[in-house]
């Protein structure tokens, strides 16, 4: 049984995991998008969030201890000279896995790891789902009358063209 026991070891000897996870953080800090199967995915993410977070405030002590985790220098200093600032309102939650189907020789399913402010077609998509406005009832009662009101002034038209020649 596997009681109380929270951590996924993915297969791997506990320095081999962490060589892994460090790796796999410092390419999805480098490149803002891997692609990788679930379950390594879902050990990513509590392993990278606490990094970001961390990385929010820049100071000696925080860069020594994400450093000590990436073991990478320039993945640390891209992680608190674009990331950091760019997620610095937001609380948590700063990636995102997308499922993009099964791998073809063992059927693992694949995901897309991705940070959530950096993914320029979600952000777009965002602004123009803003730029649609909600159409309230209000308006379309206003424009139901009209629509009524036009055919009845073209059925007067005909009527008041017979008339004038009568009158003549």
């Amino acid at each position: 049984m596997r009681h109380n026991r929270a951590v996924n070891h993915l297969g791997r000897k506990s320095g081999h995991r962490k060589a892994m996870l460090a790796n796999m953080a410092s390419s999805l800090i480098l490149k803002k998008r891997i692609t990788t199967t679930e379950a390594k995915a879902k050990a990513l993410k509590p392993y990278v969030e606490p990094l970001i977070t961390k990385s929010k405030e820049d100071t000696t002590h925080s860069r020594r201890v994400v450093f000590s985790y990436l073991k990478d220098k320039q993945a640390t200093a891209e992680l608190f000279r674009t990331i950091a600032p760019k997620v610095a309102d937001r609380p948590g939650g700063y990636l995102r896995i997308l499922h993009t189907g099964f791998r073809q020789g063992d059927a693992a399913e694949m995901v897309m790891v991705e940070f959530v402010d950096f993914n320029e077609a979600a952000l777009a998509s965002k602004k123009e789902a803003k730029k649609t406005t909600r159409r309230s009832r209000a308006k379309k009662a206003d424009a139901a009358p009209a629509i009524e009101a036009a055919p009845a002034a073209v059925e007067e038209a005909p009527a008041a063209e017979a008339e004038a020649p009568a009158a003549e």
